[in-house]
């Protein structure tokens, strides 16, 4: 999780300065396009080995992640990157809750929640709330927090159901498919300035191969409501990123918002009873036809 989250912080970064050149949907294409392509020819995963189910469950992710990143993107161009995150947050979160099975873990997601909506509380007074709120930005960000929830329930899946990240190679090559109609055009700026093909191999690297495969891992070891807490770290790396790299300072608010979010975080982590069920490990998955096996009984 530590992996996925500071990945993500740096390749937003990186990603923000392709915007002016190849627009959002184009820095989503190239990036699905470059890591499922990259991952493609690394791993040659044997799709035709796979069951429908394996299939399915990467149609639905690839699907995910090209509406989260695409409307992500469109958010910020209208919103300012705090409230962005905290109002996309909000889809993990809320499954978080809606998954809660006790009462701590409500706690718990509640914590985090409040921690979230204090951050955008903070960045939209920032921003002058007596501007007013860019509607359009917001139903975005929502949207992109909808499709993050959908990410998190359908890498559980293919995470069960696939092997290594075979599954995350065809998931990308998937969302690339369905960005192509809106990025190409932005895309095909590359093949003029060849120079932004570097930048968007490392964004692709740093916001989907590296962030993504660490979350398949992830996903096999924590059920997906404490992992929909744990992304609430999400803002609070921004923070700290903001702190350390831009030398933005952080007002009472912005510590108390952050002592939530980790405090919520560090008890769902914690708390975890020994034994509970997660996903299946990679082990126990068939390479060839992605069932779960059965492991004989010890006697």
């Amino acid at each position: 999780m530590a992996v996925s989250i500071g990945s993500v912080q740096f390749g937003s970064a990186v990603a923000s300065t392709l915007f002016p050149a190849l627009g959002a949907p184009g820095t989503v294409l190239l990036r699905l396009l470059l890591a499922g392509g990259l991952l493609a020819v690394l791993l040659r995963p044997r799709v035709h080995r796979w069951s429908a189910g394996a299939l399915g469950g990467c149609a639905l992710l690839g699907a995910a992640m090209a509406g989260m990143n695409a409307l992500f993107y469109l958010s910020i161009e209208r919103l300012p990157l705090g409230v962005a995150v905290s109002v996309e947050l909000l889809g993990p979160l809320v499954l978080s809750v809606v998954q809660a099975r006790r009462a701590q873990d409500a706690l718990w997601s509640g914590l985090a929640l409040a921690g979230v909506v204090l951050l955008g509380v903070r960045a939209l007074g920032d921003a002058g709330a007596g501007e007013g709120l860019d509607v359009p930005g917001l139903v975005l960000a929502a949207s992109a927090g909808a499709c993050w929830a959908g990410y998190i329930l359908a890498s559980a899946w293919v995470g069960r159901l696939v092997p290594g990240t075979g599954g995350l190679a065809v998931s990308l090559l998937v969302g690339a498919v369905l960005v192509a109609p809106f990025g190409l055009a932005g895309a095909l700026e590359v093949v003029e300035r060849p120079g932004l093909l570097l930048a968007a191999l490392a964004v692709a690297l740093l916001s989907s191969v590296v962030p993504y495969g660490a979350d398949l891992a992830a996903l096999r070891r924590l059920p997906t409501r404490v992992f929909g807490v744990l992304m609430s770290l999400q803002p609070v790396a921004a923070a700290i990123a903001g702190l350390v790299v831009l030398g933005q300072g952080l007002a009472t608010a912005e510590l108390v918002a952050l002592a939530l979010v980790s405090t919520a975080s560090a008890g769902v982590a914690l708390g975890r009873r020994r034994g509970e069920p997660v996903q299946a490990r990679p082990e126990d998955v068939s390479r060839t036809t992605g069932r779960t096996r059965r492991r004989p009984r010890l006697r």
